[in-house]
């Protein structure tokens, strides 16, 4: 079987850390997101080909052709044109049913292999704000019907964005007209397999999805299990507690429930709290998190759950008191009292 991984997309929403990565390679317990949904592909599928987009060349660079015995293939999705589109750039390369999957969603092994024993299945789980996603209805366990981020959701059950489909969703994308926002969406053509097949809603508890950069802190913690993962060749004089440490890093403050990347040098009598640091960070203050904060999203506020901050790439930050919510974009020098994003 082959796995279609849809992984172009430019994630405005997790900025500032996909200003300078894409959102496949985030980092989870020190490893690439994507890292992580191949590995649990591993003996199911024997090629993933990888739609890229935005950043992809960092994408191949990273991972090459080959991982732990799938062979890679990567298909230049060149307009962002939607799901629907990103998954029929592919359709040369498909052989029979397989698998089509978001590159920046957490999936488990077992939900993997459960879909996979159906013709056509989609993966769905339960969610506390299923308005935020496609939601879907099901009649004994069967695909009724899609509804995208509906304002008085019917159901609390989501669309994960995991499939197992027939190589005939390809003649339904290639009729599909662009949706109200102006895109080719997988959904529509999903919807359209439904009323002619039977597609089979396997339910989940383990999905994790990465919409937002306080998702990364749940994902991280849910992979470590508690324990921290700390990376190569790092000097450590702190206090480190639940949290992640990427390579080459010096830790002379406390970090507590936080992903710090690579490179990063955390000095003396700095507290970070539920936060993400981006790679190559020089960090002298303290983030406090909040219980429920809330952090500004393409002009909106939106609520972030137990959030401090997120800091970009190659950020120079001197006695800085960063308020829970902030997020400061790469290659930026602050100082003092940061009450608002620094973009």
């Amino acid at each position: 079987m082959q796995a279609v991984i849809l992984a172009a997309g430019k994630s405005t929403r997790t900025y500032p850390l996909t200003l300078t990565r894409p959102k496949p390679l985030l980092p989870l317990a020190n490893k690439p997101l994507l890292a992580h949904t191949l590995d649990r592909l591993k003996g199911i599928v024997s090629e993933a080909i990888i739609v890229v987009g935005y950043m992809g060349s960092m994408i191949e660079d990273r991972f090459g052709y080959e991982h732990e015995g799938i062979r890679l293939k990567y298909v230049d999705q060149q307009e962002q044109l939607g799901t629907g589109h990103a998954l029929l750039v592919a359709r040369p390369h498909v052989r029979g049913k397989f698998i089509a999957m978001a590159g920046d969603d957490l999936y488990a092994r077992e939900d993997i292999l459960a879909c996979a024993d159906h013709g056509s299945a989609i993966l769905v789980a339960e969610h506390r704000e299923p308005e935020r996603f496609g939601v879907i209805m099901e009649e004994n366990g069967i695909l009724k019907d899609i509804i995208e981020k509906p304002a008085s959701p019917p159901s609390n059950l989501i669309n994960t964005s995991f499939y197992v489909l027939q190589p005939e969703i390809f003649g339904i994308l290639s009729s599909l007209q662009r949706s109200e926002r102006g895109e080719y969406e997988l959904t529509d053509a999903v919807n359209a397999l439904a009323r002619k097949t039977s597609v089979h809603c396997v339910k989940t508890a383990n999905h994790v999805a990465i919409g937002y950069p306080w998702d990364l802190l749940g994902a991280d913690g849910a992979i470590r299990n508690g324990q921290n993962a700390i990376g190569k060749d790092c000097l450590i004089e702190g206090e480190v507690v639940d949290s992640s440490i990427g390579d080459s890093c010096i830790i002379k403050g406390r970090v507590r429930g936080s992903v710090i990347m690579d490179n990063v040098i955390i000095e003396q009598d700095s507290v970070i709290e539920h936060s993400i640091i981006g790679s190559g960070t020089h960090f002298w203050g303290i983030i406090r998190s909040a219980k429920e904060a809330r952090s500004i999203v393409n002009g909106k506020s939106v609520p972030a759950g137990e959030f401090g901050a997120a800091v970009g790439d190659n950020v120079t930050a001197k006695n800085v008191d960063i308020a829970a919510g902030c997020k400061i974009w790469p290659g930026k020098t602050v100082t003092g009292a940061i009450t608002k994003d620094i973009s």
